[in-house]
């Protein structure tokens, strides 16, 4: 008992370092490696919100990039055309996207495997169309999209937009990790769970599928819709040829690559769709794609269960 623990004692403390180091490091970076540090926050968001509805609950979307429009969106509307100021658009933008997917998973309980991934496809070319419309071009200025601001620090603190906009994202990617594994070491979590795995003996059970399964989903859609608009304030520019299809498919194969279904899986899947297409440029500026594809069949070959399932099997083995 003492041993477990003592070693709890020390993951507490040295997860407390890593994010003591992780605020400290703008510090020793430049404003352009600090604003790549802020995507990689915000990705992080995005990719802990669909683990937690396709590595938990086994839904497999491919429509999250429409939430990440809704959320951008949602805090520009609140900040451009009705003047709030960008705290409080922000957790309003967050709180909508949860209504949203909310709603939007209790039909598709309907739908399972590939027929909900189509059905959360169209939903994510649907979305660019209807944002381009002359209807709301007013709010989400149309297709040449709408310039935003830079977020300054309160009064009184010295420090720098892009570093405090880092701490800022900072703090959202802390909060959504500490709320994912809340909810997954819970009986939430083992709701889910059971659901993806045997979803006839955890109905028997007593788990409630449909309230379960539209609690996630919205979950899953606040989470992505507060990395969108993070995303949007961190760009300073949205327009909707910025929430392709595209998006949505990197989202998903961040989250495979990081490791369905794991607490690590959302930072490494993040780490690598941010910085694995630059890498792929400056290996090769003809075929970057190529080298981007080949290294992905490479970690899934290497790790199937993603870079966290990977290194969760090598500490096994020792």
């Amino acid at each position: 008992m003492r041993a477990a623990a003592f070693l709890v004692a020390v993951r507490r403390h040295a997860l407390l370092l890593a994010v003591a180091g992780a605020a400290l490091a703008p510090w020793a970076l430049s404003g352009y490696q600090t604003f790549q540090l802020s995507q990689l926050m915000i990705f992080v968001i995005a990719l802990v919100g669909l683990n937690l509805l396709t590595g938990y609950c086994g839904q497999l979307s491919l429509g999250h990039g429409a939430f990440y429009a809704l959320g951008a969106y949602g805090a520009v509307v609140l900040l451009n055309a009705w003047g709030w100021p960008w705290w409080a658009a922000l957790p309003c933008a967050t709180a909508i996207s949860f209504v949203v997917g909310f709603a939007f998973g209790w039909p598709a309980l309907r739908l399972e495997g590939p027929y909900l991934a189509l059905a959360t496809f169209a939903l994510t070319i649907a979305v660019p169309q209807i944002l381009k419309h002359e209807a709301l071009t007013p709010w989400t200025g149309g297709v040449q999209g709408i310039n935003l601001p830079p977020i300054t620090p309160p009064a009184g603190w010295h420090l720098g937009s892009d570093y405090w906009f880092y701490l800022v994202c900072l703090g959202c990617a802390a909060s959504c990790l500490a709320l994912m594994k809340n909810l997954v070491e819970g009986r939430m979590g083992r709701a889910l769970v059971a659901l993806r795995d045997n979803p006839i003996g955890a109905t028997a059970m007593g788990v409630n599928r449909p309230l379960t399964t539209s609690i996630v989903f919205g979950v899953s859609a606040m989470a992505t819709g507060l990395a969108g608009a993070l995303s949007a304030f961190a760009t300073q520019f949205i327009s909707p040829d910025g929430f392709t299809a595209f998006l949505s498919i990197s989202l998903l194969v961040g989250a495979i690559v990081g490791g369905l279904g794991t607490l690590s899986g959302p930072l490494w899947g993040a780490i690598f769709i941010q910085f694995m297409p630059r890498m792929a440029e400056g290996i090769s500026k003809a075929a970057p794609w190529a080298i981007y594809g080949a290294v992905l069949m490479l970690v899934i070959y290497v790790a199937p269960g993603g870079i966290a399932g990977g290194l969760k099997l090598r500490r096994n083995r020792r």
